[in-house]
């Protein structure tokens, strides 16, 4: 991890303890948020954001429309991101733009512990005084920096689940300002990261504050970089053609587990993770458990160990000693199938015309995420266990993350693609379908049209 030091545009001062009136001020923005942020009539019930999968970084790429006027800007989807960060240093204009104010209701729902105090040059988006500041971070190199906590007006696609409704807009939705040199390693056009995690200003709880949904969202991702996946915030019903089935019927739940300790590139002292956490307690293939040290399945008061699910981790990352059991374990059950030189960063990979093809991928043998008892299976097929790396090669999609990671467990996008994740925020649980393909349906399957 590396912490960039504040930009010396900015003079940069702890914010003080939050005080009985700063509590009163801070509950009197529950009252207000919601005609704050979202002045209308029509209350959707839920929003969209379609997702790309970028083929050069195999990043998940959505875009918002912000500012006034109104300018479409590409970010990348971070499951875990604390908030939406934009870059404010290059071609940020606006008319609607205003900076959070230091010790504000909003700087204080950003539980941010530090202010702008001074700023060395001309007042410009990113650049005031007395304003709060926050700790923006890019989550794929692993850094981070501090940065203006601003707002503006957002733009966005409404749905009832079915079909596409009106474009509705946020007024004052908050965001923090970055430097340029953060979007090092984003996908080619992309200006920020829209974080999507356990915050109160994460995109999916300003929507909900806004348009008074439940505070739950889902994510279903496109495994082709051709056709979209989907972001929806709020509740279901959540149908995909050509079946019409209303998948938030037909889910699966775990609960979410609060790491105490954050995991963001930057962070301020005593904050708790944004990342959405999960208790596996064993891993089986075709059925047979795994033997690993189960210790490192739980969260250490550091905050290490444990499984969280993530969209910046292109293939699931695993501790070295659970990655070495899985592969053993998995050649064990495919011993029929000739293996090939390793294709990196995947240790494991085989001849693919020795494998068959079903409905769901790759014949190859189940792997079972089992949760919270061994009735409550996380169940991963060939479509989202292996990956086609050429014509004549699969390889085991499951990386090697070393021996000391901060997490055992990082299951990542390939992992989650075709398959529809609900995230509830108020009651900490974890809905998830596994493989629309036995379905017959993809995430790519949203109807992106309107019934008008």
């Amino acid at each position: 991890m590396h912490l960039a030091p504040a930009s010396p545009k900015h003079s940069i001062k702890p914010n003080m303890a939050i005080s009985y009136n700063d509590l009163l001020l801070f509950c009197s923005l529950v009252l207000f948020i919601t005609p704050s942020l979202a002045q209308t009539s029509f209350r959707p019930k839920a929003l969209l954001l379609p997702v790309t999968k970028d083929a050069s970084t195999l990043q998940y790429v959505t875009q918002i429309n912000q500012r006034t006027p109104l300018v479409p800007v590409k970010l990348t989807l971070d499951l875990g991101g604390q908030f939406l960060w934009v870059d404010c240093d290059q071609g940020y204009v606006s008319s609607s733009y205003k900076p959070v104010r230091c010790r504000s209701a909003q700087c204080n729902l950003a539980r941010s512990k530090s202010c702008v105090q001074s700023c060395f040059s001309p007042p410009r988006p990113g650049c005031n005084n007395d304003t709060c500041a926050h700790l923006p971070d890019n989550t794929i190199t692993n850094t981070g920096t501090s940065g203006e906590l601003a707002t503006d007006i957002v733009s966005i696609q409404s749905t009832d689940g079915k079909n596409l409704g009106r474009v509705v807009s946020v007024p004052n939705l908050a965001f923090a300002c970055a430097a340029t040199f953060l979007l090092e390693g984003l996908a080619s056009g992309v200006k920020g990261m829209a974080g999507l995690g356990r915050t109160r200003i994460s995109l999916p709880s300003q929507f909900s504050a806004a348009f008074s949904f439940d505070r739950k969202f889902a994510i279903c991702l496109s495994s082709s970089s051709r056709v979209n996946g989907v972001v929806l915030f709020g509740d279901g019903p959540y149908f995909f053609l050509p079946r019409d089935i209303d998948f938030s019927k037909s889910l699966f739940y775990t609960p979410l587990i609060l790491n105490p300790v954050s995991t963001a590139g930057a962070f301020f002292e005593g904050e708790p993770s944004a990342e959405y956490f999960i208790g596996v307690k064993s891993i089986k293939i075709n059925g047979n458990t795994v033997p690993l040290n189960t210790s490192l399945l739980s969260i250490d008061k550091e905050g290490f160990g444990g499984t969280k699910i993530s969209t910046v981790n292109p293939y699931t990352v695993l501790h070295t000693s659970i990655y070495n059991a899985l592969a053993r374990a998995f050649i064990k059950e495919v011993a029929n199938i000739p293996r090939v030189t390793p294709v990196a960063p995947f240790g494991a990979c085989f001849n693919s015309t020795f494998v068959g093809s079903t409905r769901v991928g790759p014949a190859v043998p189940q792997i079972d995420l089992v949760l919270q008892s061994n009735t409550v299976i996380w169940r991963i097929f060939g479509a989202n266990s292996m990956v086609q790396v050429r014509d004549d090669v699969l390889c085991l999609g499951f990386v090697d993350g070393g021996v000391n990671p901060r997490t055992s467990i990082v299951i990542g996008g390939h992992q989650l693609e075709d398959n529809l994740l609900q995230f509830d925020l108020a009651t900490s649980r974890l809905g998830f379908s596994s493989s629309l393909l036995f379905h017959q349906t993809t995430c790519a399957n949203f109807n992106f049209t309107s019934n008008a």
